[in-house]
């Protein structure tokens, strides 16, 4: 684990210690510390946040979130150093923490979308799906254009079971990004939940044929298949899919993916067959290819 940075041991790197002096042997316990101005603060700060950065990029985030809480306390005024400990907290699942660093941010600065759609995204992880929209809703109306926000906001009202209103923004995302198929996959989950299977397959089908390497679609049309009484495709599908990915194998993973409980109790029913747990046997132990369906 990275160790983190003190305030006296950073300045000490970052070359404020004066010269070394000799010091008295009755002067050992109190060793002199220089009062820093606060612009020297200000732009150790903004050093911190830079690094901070630049490791978050780098992905390694057990560096990145020590500076940047230690440069939250040396620039308390500065919105993006706020935005960058939320986001990093999110990404440690620290969802709390970062919920509060982001909201500091958004107080300093109300008009930056990207920290609205961050607190969209960890309320929704929250399970406040309200709370949720409210934020996404409000980080779309000065960035309308995100494909991410706008699926975001669709998840959420999928979520509430707000169907008209989930579709429709999975469809502006479509609308902005054509080959954005995570949007597609969940109007299939929508019209799923709704009885309308046949239209569920037409949706998934469109999902996988935009990804030959998505294994969330395939196994959703497999369920369907199987469920529609087709059940020699069903199976095919079901091994494809979890050739791709053998997380789908798993209902809590598919539950993470929003499966509703319709899809998820013929989910159940398929994955139990006695086919399905062979091909599921058979890929244990085996690292999954990972199949992102962006959420």
């Amino acid at each position: 684990m990275a160790r983190k940075l003190t305030f006296v041991s950073l300045i000490a790197v970052l070359g404020f210690w004066g010269a070394a002096q000799p010091v008295l042997q009755a002067q050992a316990l109190t060793p002199h510390v220089p009062q820093l101005e606060a612009k020297q603060l200000e732009e150790v700060g903004l050093t911190l946040l830079q690094e901070s950065l630049q490791l978050a990029q780098l992905q390694q985030y057990e560096l990145a979130v020590p500076r940047a809480a230690l440069a939250s306390q040396l620039i308390p005024g500065n919105s993006e150093v706020w935005s960058l400990l939320g986001g990093l907290y999110l990404q440690n699942n620290e969802i709390d923490k970062g919920i509060t660093a982001l909201q500091r941010s958004h107080k300093l600065d109300s008009q930056n979308s990207s920290v609205l759609f961050a607190l969209g995204s960890a309320y929704f992880q929250k399970g406040d799906y309200n709370a949720s929209v409210e934020y996404l809703t409000s980080g779309l109306k000065i960035k309308p254009d995100v494909t991410g926000a706008l699926f975001d906001l669709g998840n959420s009202y999928l979520m509430l079971r707000r169907y008209p209103d989930a579709v429709k923004q999975y469809e502006k995302a479509v609308a902005k990004d054509k080959e954005f198929w995570p949007a597609i996959n969940n109007i299939g989950l929508v019209e799923y939940e709704k009885g309308n299977v046949d239209a569920a397959i037409r949706q998934w089908r469109r999902a996988a044929d935009l990804d030959p390497k998505a294994a969330e679609p395939r196994l959703a049309i497999a369920v369907a298949l199987y469920k529609k009484g087709d059940r020699e495709q069903g199976w095919k599908l079901g091994e494809d899919a979890l050739g791709l990915d053998s997380r789908y194998a798993d209902l809590a993973f598919l539950k993470e993916n929003l499966w509703g409980d319709r899809l998820l109790a013929d989910a159940k029913l398929f994955l139990e067959t006695p086919r399905m747990k062979a091909s599921s046997g058979q890929l244990e132990g085996e690292t999954p290819t990972q199949s992102s369906s962006g959420r």
